[in-house]
């Protein structure tokens, strides 16, 4: 995945640092996370996710028909590993995905991320219709996985696909949180917002999950297509204006005949729809941090995890995570080198009008990196779907020496740090991951 995806020289720290980002993005791929956690075992389907939670087990030879349906950056690799498992038990199905992978029963549709286009309408239409066809008789095992916002875009019929593209596009500008983006795009969809659920009622669903969302809410990832909306139209309409978006009128009117009680609300948990829908997350931001942090003792250092959940803005969360290092390169707190320090969760960027190149980890890496002067320091960020933003680029590594803090906080203001970054052969490009699970950010700290 790494091969040729940076073009930098490569000190030891370098080298560490692209070992902790390739490991924890492995350990997050489909095909790991199918081998621990789904199997069929004298024809049950055995799904687990943890040592503390029952495993779930389904009788596949009870069902008519057993179907995989989904979408997300990494559906296509699911869907793969799901036929596999499944084998011969497996009826067919509909994924879509910005990484399509080879199938021989199920259909993988490719489709666009972070804006949705027409191809994503178009796979979200045949996944609906194969949803409509499930029955009491059937089981499905919905492989639901980040991206799925953007990959799975139904509009109901009084939307058209631009109005979701430029509300899109004005809410990931914004600076708002996931959760908000997320509660506009579920009443702007006939998938969201446990929707899907609603449209597989009566089928017995399992849904299979990789997490990009910090704290796992399964309404939040995805927009929760399978699992009951805790927002309402009126929550949507208050984040539009939160954020001072002007969406489109056809946009307002549907959230404001929504909250006049004109269109029903999506499905809540009191809801029979939900009756036979369950749902687990198999993989998250953990289990990047997890690996990545083997990765690093194993290479000799000592390795701490910060936190697993830092949200808010990337040039702000640079300059504190920067303020860690240098406090372990003066005092050895909260630890001493050589370590590796490591954190996840999804940093958000507030767009300057007519912006330049980058995206949230790119912006983190040039604000931390501003801040550490020469410090024996190597910094390094990436969106583990190898889409940082709406950039080319999964994220960058440099070492503060290579960039000068005036020129960084310039391109700061004009979020322009993939200028920058280029410029010193920083970026890390390794095209779709085949997973998701939010950012991976590390500071490799020396002696």
């Amino acid at each position: 995945m790494f091969d040729d995806a940076w073009a930098g020289a490569e000190s030891t720290a370098h080298s560490v640092a692209l070992a902790c980002l390739e490991r924890g993005i492995r350990a997050a791929h489909p095909s790991l996370v199918s081998e621990s956690s789904l199997s069929v075992e004298e024809g049950r389907l055995v799904v687990s996710s943890g040592s503390n939670v029952d495993d779930l087990v389904y009788d596949l030879e009870s069902y008519d028909r057993v179907l995989v349906l989904g979408g997300g950056n990494a559906a296509g690799q699911f869907a793969r590993e799901l036929e596999g498992v499944l084998g011969d038990h497996l009826s067919g199905g509909v994924v879509v995905t910005d990484d399509v992978e080879p199938t021989d029963i199920i259909e993988v549709i490719e489709g666009d991320h972070p804006v949705p286009t027409e191809r994503c309408v178009d796979g979200a239409r045949r996944v609906l219709s194969v949803a409509e066809s499930a029955t009491a008789d059937d089981l499905v095992v919905a492989c639901i996985t980040g991206g799925a916002s953007a990959l799975l875009a139904a509009p109901p019929a009084d939307l058209a696909l631009s109005d979701l593209q430029s509300t899109t596009e004005a809410l990931l500008s914004s600076g708002a949180s996931i959760d908000e983006i997320n509660a506009v795009r579920k009443h702007l969809s006939m998938i969201k917002g446990g929707r899907l659920a609603q449209t597989l009622a009566p089928a017995t669903v399992v849904g299979v999950t990789i997490s990009d969302v910090v704290g796992d809410d399964l309404s939040v990832i995805a927009s929760g297509p399978l699992v009951a909306d805790p927002t309402t139209y009126a929550d949507a309409l208050a984040v539009l204006d939160r954020y001072g978006i002007d969406a489109p009128t056809a946009v307002s009117d549907r959230l404001e005949a929504g909250a006049a009680g004109t269109h029903s609300e999506t499905p809540t948990a009191d809801e029979p729809v939900f009756d036979d829908v369950v749902t687990t997350v198999l993989a998250n931001g953990w289990t990047a941090l997890d690996a990545a942090r083997e990765a690093a003792t194993a290479r000799g250092y000592d390795a701490l995890v910060l936190s697993s959940s830092v949200e808010g803005e990337a040039s702000e969360a640079g300059r504190t995570h920067a303020a860690i290092a240098r406090e372990c390169v003066e005092t050895g707190n909260p630890a001493s080198p050589p370590v590796v320090l490591l954190s996840g969760g999804e940093t958000t960027v507030t767009l300057v009008d007519d912006p330049g190149q980058g995206g949230p980890n790119q912006e983190f890496v040039v604000s931390a990196a501003a801040e550490l002067d020469d410090e024996p320091v190597v910094v390094a960020s990436v969106d583990t779907d190898g889409i940082d933003g709406a950039s080319d680029a999964a994220g960058a590594i440099v070492a503060p020496a290579e960039i000068d803090s005036d020129d960084a906080r310039d391109v700061l203001a004009r979020n322009d740090a993939g200028a920058l970054l280029a410029d010193v052969d920083a970026l890390l490009r390794t095209g779709p991951s085949g997973t998701n699970v939010n950012d991976l950010r590390l500071f490799v700290v020396g002696e």
